[in-house]
């Protein structure tokens, strides 16, 4: 594990460029502009899970933004979480301008930043969680470090917000090196659970997942289950979730069979016709309405997720 000396020296004396290696710097202003430079966009993995929300990006997965995310992630470059959180920030924020505008979640604009239901209640990042012994490796958890950055971002640009790092992996996982897309699927079914006692936590305001890198989608498909499932409970018990998709008139199930996910580079999966897409997808939209959930949020994508953007 990194001493604390080893981070505060990463923070006072960056060594070089996350992204290109230039000496003296955290993130040249190349790099930074291939994080944060374009406009976020919806991303698509293919095959797309089932039970998937809405998910953007603000980075193409390739060259600098792969190297900024693996040096955060495993060389500890603790100083580029400032600039992953801005770039996450902005994916949010495409997120949230897109559930507001086909009014699946009670998210406006208003001054600049965003309220809920006309109210100042935050939006609530909820981070896809390392498992524990990925954590002691590294000696911190990405995307939950990312999120607090995001947070951070999002507060000083008028759009209330907070992290809920309330998911946990309730069973142990194989390390996701070598395996297919179907294994990796089969590896994280139903491995993600809302911890006790967050159920009101979830009702505080629209959640949006985040992660730090979005590949065949199904880690964000499994942590979309877990909070589904837990704020459709907490509905039955008479704690209805606080965002509700205006007009909604019947319940739509919670998906119980999980899609899931490893969280590293893509390693398979060819491209699959996606019959009846708007069908399905608004099916989701309207759950994700009544459970709480609004969209998904992440760093970088695929290349190929965004060429199958239809927007």
């Amino acid at each position: 594990m990194r001493g604390w000396w080893q981070d505060l020296t990463d923070l006072v004396l960056p060594a070089e460029c996350g992204g290109c290696g230039r000496p003296r710097t955290v993130l040249c202003v190349e790099c930074r502009a291939a994080l944060s430079g374009a406009a976020p966009c919806r991303v698509r993995p293919v095959p797309e899970p089932s039970g998937l929300p809405v998910v953007h990006a603000a980075a193409r997965y390739g060259d600098e933004a792969r190297a900024v995310l693996l040096a955060h992630k495993e060389r500890g470059a603790l100083a580029l979480a400032g600039p992953l959180g801005t770039a996450l920030a902005g994916a949010v924020r495409s997120g949230l301008r897109e559930a507001g505008a086909r009014g699946h979640g009670a998210v406006t604009a208003a001054g600049g930043g965003w309220g809920v239901d006309g109210t100042d209640r935050p939006v609530l990042l909820v981070p896809v969680p390392s498992g524990r012994r990925a954590v002691r490796a590294r000696g911190h958890d990405p995307a939950r470090r990312i999120a607090l950055a995001a947070a951070g971002e999002l507060r000083r640009t008028g759009t209330p917000a907070r992290v809920l790092a309330v998911l946990r992996q309730r069973r142990a996982v194989a390390d996701q090196a070598g395996l297919n897309s179907r294994q990796r699927l089969d590896n994280l079914a139903g491995a993600l659970a809302v911890v006790s006692g967050a159920e009101r936590l979830l009702g505080g305001g629209p959640v949006v997942l985040v992660d730090d890198l979005m590949t065949t989608g199904a880690s964000l498909a499994e942590a979309a289950r877990a909070v589904r499932a837990t704020t459709a409970q907490a509905g039955a018990y008479g704690r209805p979730p606080s965002a509700v998709v205006r007009g909604a008139t019947r319940a739509m199930p919670v998906y119980p069979r999980a899609s899931r996910e490893g969280r590293e580079e893509r390693t398979g999966g060819a491209a699959e016709g996606r019959p009846d897409l708007g069908r399905t997808e608004q099916a989701t939209a309207d759950a994700d309405g009544i459970h709480g959930l609004i969209c998904a949020a992440v760093v970088a994508a695929p290349q190929d997720s965004f060429e199958l953007n239809r927007n």
